[in-house]
């Protein structure tokens, strides 16, 4: 018996850096969403192609930052929070949360094909450089294209492909011992706001907003249990 608690705590004393790993992501993720509220709040996005086009020309950070820069270094920076959640989940359901790392990992790639911030400056550039009303006509076409692109189908995907891997990692925190059933239970709401994209309208604009405060708290509650696994392996 005391062989097996042994070999537990080795094995799980590999994976204390993880843990570590893991923690500090989930809250970059939630520092990361802070700052990109604000930007929004303070400099809302164009409604336009040309709007974007004047942007992208007069400031070129803060074009792209209107068009989720932020969210390819969150998205990269969630799969080691889908990483540590595995590993500290898997005795529970391995199965399960190996989906769910899966899922989420795809949605993640999905993501990064739906993000068209930087081919939407290099339009930019080339439409200032435009000298005739067919070139320009040509770029706002391609740059309308390059936004139905960035809110379309492979966003979506991503955006219920997370929501998904988050229903299963937290449907499986309920049943171990591993998580509070409070942070659970956090997670499940969490997921459940995310399954409908914030591009279905006015209802997957007031779902997604709903799902932010949820988020936040999920991911400080995990982060804080991640460094005490972390410490706790060592």
């Amino acid at each position: 018996m005391k062989k097996a608690v042994s070999a537990d705590i080795n094995e799980e004393s590999r994976w204390k850096n993880l843990y570590r790993v893991g923690g500090t992501a989930a809250l970059t993720v939630v520092g990361i969403m802070v700052v990109q509220i604000i930007i929004f709040v303070l400099w809302p996005p164009p409604e336009t192609v040309e709007g974007f086009f004047a942007l992208m020309q007069a400031r070129p950070l803060l074009g792209l930052l209107s068009m989720d820069l932020l969210y390819i270094l969150n998205n990269t920076i969630l799969v080691l929070i889908y990483l540590a959640l595995f590993f500290a989940l898997r005795r529970s359901s391995e199965t399960a949360v190996l989906i769910a790392m899966l899922l989420g990992t795809l949605g993640v790639a999905a993501y990064y094909a739906s993000n068209t911030g930087f081919e939407m400056l290099a339009l930019s550039g080339q439409y200032a450089g435009a000298t005739s009303e067919v070139q320009r006509t040509a770029l706002l076409v391609a740059g309308q294209a390059l936004l139905a692109i960035y809110k379309g189908t492979a966003f979506d995907t991503y955006y219920v492909l997370n929501a998904a891997a988050l229903l299963i990692f937290a449907i499986v925190m309920l049943r171990s011992k591993v998580f509070s059933k409070a942070t659970g239970w956090v997670g499940l709401i969490s997921g459940l706001l995310m399954t409908i994209p914030s591009t279905a309208g006015p209802v997957g604009l007031v779902f997604s907003l709903a799902s932010l405060v949820p988020w936040a708290v999920f991911s400080v509650m995990i982060a804080r249990r991640f460094f005490q696994m972390g410490r706790r392996s060592g």
